[in-house]
């Protein structure tokens, strides 16, 4: 839930009650500041714009599913019965953290259909949901870091917007439809970052290769500048005399 001990949260709060309550479109900063009771001044030192506003409201739901996810993690990381340690694979991890994620967003489902359907592309908002797949990934224990992370984190955003089009629209409390359509685009996506995968390490090999080739030929021209350079001082007095008669 949005902490409304600050500012930010009540503006966020106020937020996402004028989105289920009418159009999007039609609700302003100045509606969000009255409705969570606070002065122009607070509201122009906090948000510039709505996307700013909503941009928050996904860091919120960011932090209520690590925090909720880092409990599961201390669940799991206790013995089973006979003593093993209870295991998951990445694929499972990320779909648990996932649907925690929507488990989240909803009591904010009316709000965010509102919004859904005034969509334009934001940048703060856009930013906000790029950078929230690189801390699920995260949160599921993938690597999102270097080039093979954003690789996996612009899959994910892709997998994420369309399981989120199908979350909008399911009213079953169980989200049947919604996991089912996560589950296949998961495995969907996982047989081709798969293949992305094993192309950027054979990419990675070669370049390698090709680094090598060049420290070796740089090496080589090296010795065989230091072996006709010009004979210094030292050099010529460790001639053999009669050497240059």
């Amino acid at each position: 839930m949005i902490d409304q001990s600050t500012i930010k949260g009540r503006l966020v709060a106020a937020a996402m009650r004028l989105a289920a309550q009418s159009p999007w479109r039609d609700v302003t900063l100045t509606d969000i500041a009255a409705s969570a009771g606070v002065s122009l001044v607070d509201l122009r030192n906090t948000f510039s714009s709505k996307g700013e506003v909503i941009a928050a409201f996904v860091r919120m739901i960011d932090d209520e599913v690590l925090a909720q996810t880092q409990l599961t993690q201390r669940g799991r990381a206790q013995t089973t019965e006979d003593g093993a340690p209870s295991q998951t694979t990445p694929r499972d991890a990320l779909f648990e953290v996932i649907m925690a994620r929507f488990d989240a967003l909803g009591p904010y489902k009316a709000a965010l259909r509102s919004i859904s359907d005034s969509w334009s592309v934001d940048p703060a908002i856009a930013a906000a949901v790029a950078r929230s797949q690189v801390w699920m990934l995260r949160a599921a224990g993938i690597g999102a870091d270097g080039v093979e992370g954003r690789l996996r984190a612009g899959g994910l955003t892709g997998v994420y917007a369309s399981v989120y089009r199908t979350w909008l629209t399911d009213d079953d409390p169980g989200l049947g439809k919604t996991m089912a359509v996560l589950d296949r685009r998961l495995r969907r996506g996982e047989s081709v970052l798969k293949q992305a995968d094993s192309a950027f390490g054979k990419l990675c090999g070669f370049a390698r290769s090709c680094r090598d080739a060049v420290n070796r030929r740089t090496s080589s021209r090296g010795a065989s500048k230091a072996n006709t350079a010009d004979p210094t001082p030292d050099d010529m007095e460790n001639i053999p005399p009669g050497a240059l008669s």
